[in-house]
């Protein structure tokens, strides 16, 4: 395979935010009797979008959640994402050797996307090349939002590559046909290969890997 173009995601991926806004959800949700770790949080919540989360939450209650927890919650994570966001480690550096075309195909708001790769200094990298699913109204595991970042870049799917983090993110790319690497950890790393990602532990591990 001749890889032509990389399609990253972004939290998780690019910007180390996950933990940052899982802990918020399930911290606020637990005022309405949900109960779940961090670490089931991130295999069930990563990679999907708000209202399919609170909606996991509503069964698990037996509840609605009032009318305005999103707006709360967004307001509640953007404060710590200013305070706390930082880039994935080695990720600067595997950016700057790229000698071919990438962008950010994420399943958040195009705000809270610039938002994120602002505080961690990569906004500039990406300026003109984000996809965001709220766009097309398409959230993974429906592969359309990388099916969209490639044709958007003037690629074909087999000439692109897709870095993930999440289930629902390796999903998406594998149904999109595209080939998935996995950005792995001790939550992930069983889940993300189940589902067909190639696994890969760093930046660094992810340059060799790839030859770039």
């Amino acid at each position: 395979m001749s890889v032509k173009c990389v399609i990253f995601d972004c939290d998780g991926v690019l910007v180390d935010t996950e933990k940052i806004g899982n802990q918020i959800l399930i911290n606020m949700a637990a005022e309405y009797g949900f109960k779940m770790e961090l670490e089931e949080a991130y295999r069930i919540f990563n990679g999907r979008n708000l209202k399919s989360c609170f909606l996991h939450i509503e069964n698990a209650i037996g509840q609605k959640l009032p009318a305005d927890f999103e707006d709360l919650y967004r307001v509640n994570s953007f404060e710590a994402f200013k305070n706390e966001a930082k880039p994935v480690e080695g990720v600067e550096e595997f950016i700057s050797k790229l000698k071919i075309p990438y962008c950010v195909a994420s399943s958040g708001p195009v705000e809270k996307i610039r938002l994120n790769l602002g505080i961690a200094g990569l906004l500039d990298k990406f300026e003109n090349k984000i996809f965001s699913s709220y766009t097309i109204q398409k959230w993974k595991p429906d592969p359309e939002i990388f099916l969209f970042a490639a044709s958007e870049m003037g690629f074909q799917v087999n000439e692109c590559i897709v870095i993930e983090d999440s289930i629902a993110g390796v999903m998406a790319g594998v149904k999109g046909g595209f080939e998935v690497y996995g950005f792995a950890n001790e939550h992930n790393a069983f889940d993300l290969k189940q589902e067909g990602a190639i696994l890969f532990s760093s930046f660094e591990e992810l340059s060799d890997i790839l030859n770039f």
